[in-house]
């Protein structure tokens, strides 16, 4: 590999690892409310995010970051509040074999025969709605956009408002430039602009976990805490009452990481001769490993991350990417409150940009077959607007399915994919 090619694979994972890097503080915070330690979640985050990641460039050669996933810590965390039967040590014990699982599907391939039961079409649906859905994060973390509400009022004069526009204007101006570090560069000078807020003028309460003060320092070094280190228990998760939290996650995990493969892929043309996902049995195998890894240091279940289509698209093609963004989670294990210095509207542009830069697959969809239009249409438009990618493949491939049969073309239907709806309808049944 030549220098300027190692010298890119490195801003790439730096970019990868800034786009993601929230993952630290945003998954502790929706596992506590469930019971699991803060600090203790924390410390879990970022070794499975550092070694899945280190595990996937160096075993599978792919620039894709793998960390707790997002949607599967809040289907946890709702889980444990709601039902008193459940104890965080338990959930640890139903990642912990569903990690198994995953690891023997992934070895005998079976999760690739999955990815090859879903259509084409439906991919690139998946490939676009993580785009919408990428930059959809980006409007909410930035406070353009409030969740829950699909249109918000935007007060031109609201100083967090005003210095998102500015951010994202750089952000843009960068990349329509090709400069190579331009997503690192304006996450920097966006943090350096956001320092004002709270203390010059405006108040960051809103979007900032009711902190004035947008950009703050809150100390350099906070020790780690292993407390939930080997804390599953294996056999309180093989009761009956905890089959529905089992079973939801080994499918809803097993479809958003191979949504996610599939997407970036497709998005950022990261694919094998034959056109799919590249090095696909590899990765999966470390996204099982990065699963059952979850249950043994104590945080939710590990799967690829969208935000890896980040550095892709900054120019990463091997494992180095994924190498980097690992080794750059390590130090914040102990210098996290460092990393939290850098606010939400200060990567929330590169996000929106990520999403439009992998808009392009929708050049190669069929909206004129409506058997076809229809189910992609509820693929691309539920992954953003129910926060889930599996769920929007769920329902996508369910349309898919039906409008098929509908329209004589049954046989044409893979049996595998009849299997998976059946599997889906059962999911959703017991959600």
């Amino acid at each position: 590999m030549l220098k300027h090619e190692i010298k890119t694979e490195i801003l790439a994972g730096a970019t990868t690892f800034f786009t993601a890097m929230y993952i630290i503080f945003v998954n502790p915070a929706i596992l506590a409310p469930a019971g699991f330690d803060y600090n203790a979640s924390l410390t879990a985050t970022v070794m499975v995010s550092a070694l899945s990641s280190i595990a996937m460039g160096i075993y599978a050669k792919n620039p894709i970051l793998v960390a707790p996933g997002m949607g599967l810590n809040a289907f946890i965390a709702l889980t444990l509040m709601n039902n008193p039967d459940l104890t965080p040590a338990i959930a640890l014990g139903a990642i912990f074999w569903s990690g198994i699982i995953f690891l023997l599907l992934s070895i005998f391939d079976l999760r690739t025969q999955v990815l090859k039961a879903i259509p084409k079409q439906i991919r690139f649906a998946t490939a676009v709605g993580i785009g919408i859905f990428i930059s959809l994060i980006g409007f909410v973390n930035a406070g353009f956009i409030i969740k829950g509400n699909p249109l918000s009022q935007i007060h031109y004069d609201d100083p967090i408002v005003l210095t998102f526009l500015v951010i994202f204007f750089i952000a843009s101006l960068l990349t329509v430039k090709k400069v190579k570090a331009a997503f690192i560069i304006s996450i920097i000078l966006g943090t350096l602009i956001s320092w004002p807020i709270g203390r010059w003028y405006g108040d960051a309460s809103s979007i900032n976990f009711g902190i004035k003060e947008l950009v703050y320092y809150k100390g350099l070094i906070s020790m780690p805490d292993f407390s939930l280190l080997f804390s599953m228990d294996l056999w309180g998760a093989f009761k009956w009452s905890i089959f529905p939290l089992a079973f939801g996650i080994l499918f809803a995990d097993m479809f958003d990481s191979i949504g996610t493969f599939a997407g970036v892929a497709e998005a950022c043309d990261l694919k094998d001769k034959n056109g799919q996902p590249r090095n696909l049995k590899k990765s999966l195998i470390v996204d099982a490993f990065a699963t059952l890894g979850s249950g043994i240091f104590g945080t939710s279940p590990g799967t690829a991350y969208i935000e890896s289509a980040a550095g892709i698209k900054a120019g990463g093609r091997t494992g180095l990417t994924a190498i980097v963004a690992g080794l750059l989670f390590l130090p914040f294990m102990f210098l996290s409150p460092l990393l939290s210095m850098v606010p939400s509207i200060a990567t929330a542009p590169i996000l929106i940009l990520l999403g439009i830069m992998m808009m392009n697959p929708i050049k190669n969809m069929n909206w004129t077959d409506m058997s076809i239009a229809i189910p992609s249409f509820i693929t691309l438009f539920l992954i953003p607007f129910t926060y889930s990618i599996s769920l929007g493949i769920f329902w996508g491939l369910l349309a898919y399915t039906l409008l098929q049969i509908i329209n004589g073309e049954y046989k044409k239907i893979p049996l595998s994919l009849y299997i998976i709806d059946v599997f889906i309808i059962l999911l959703l049944i017991i959600r």
